[in-house]
């Protein structure tokens, strides 16, 4: 099949074209963020998560200091330990219901492993406890916690 010069133009400038939106959607995909409020109620906090690295950061309205009737700014908190991009998965930012809380909770969709984040304000950064997956804390307790015990029975007194 021999493809005349205009037909072969055309096809070419498809490929271009599919090309293109291929970036333009592979890009997108790889810039897809979660945000979650921070559920404490007297909080103006935001948590977002990069949903394919994992990397959690903050931000937060801040009064702007001596300007009376001021805007404010936005103070934003960048990823700090534990935070920052994880092994390429599938994540997700929850919240508790605990409306004293003011981190959340980093999710791995694939492996059901869980992390706590919060902003650590004397490092003005946002911090994640080691990822755990409650499937495997119930083969090998984590150093600290105290196992799960059985109180020995009592022989019962006779009469």
């Amino acid at each position: 099949m021999r493809l005349t010069h205009q037909a072969s133009h055309q096809v070419s400038h498809l490929l271009r074209v599919g090309a293109v939106l291929g970036l333009l959607t592979g890009t997108a995909a790889a810039s897809s963020y979660e945000f979650v409020p921070a559920p404490q109620i007297d909080l103006n906090r935001v948590y977002r998560v990069d949903k394919v690295t994992g990397e959690v950061t903050s931000c937060q309205y801040g009064l702007r200091e001596g300007a009376v009737g001021s805007v404010g700014v936005t103070v934003c908190y960048g990823a700090g330990e534990g935070a920052s991009a994880q092994a390429p998965s599938e994540y997700g930012l929850v919240a508790s219901r605990h409306t004293r809380e003011a981190g959340v909770f980093r999710v791995n969709y694939r492996t059901g492993e869980m992390s706590i984040c919060y902003v650590q304000l004397q490092k003005e950064a946002v911090v994640c406890t080691a990822q755990a997956n409650p499937a495997d804390e119930a083969a090998s307790p984590a150093p600290g916690r105290a196992s799960p015990s059985v109180t020995p029975l009592q022989p019962t007194p006779r009469p």
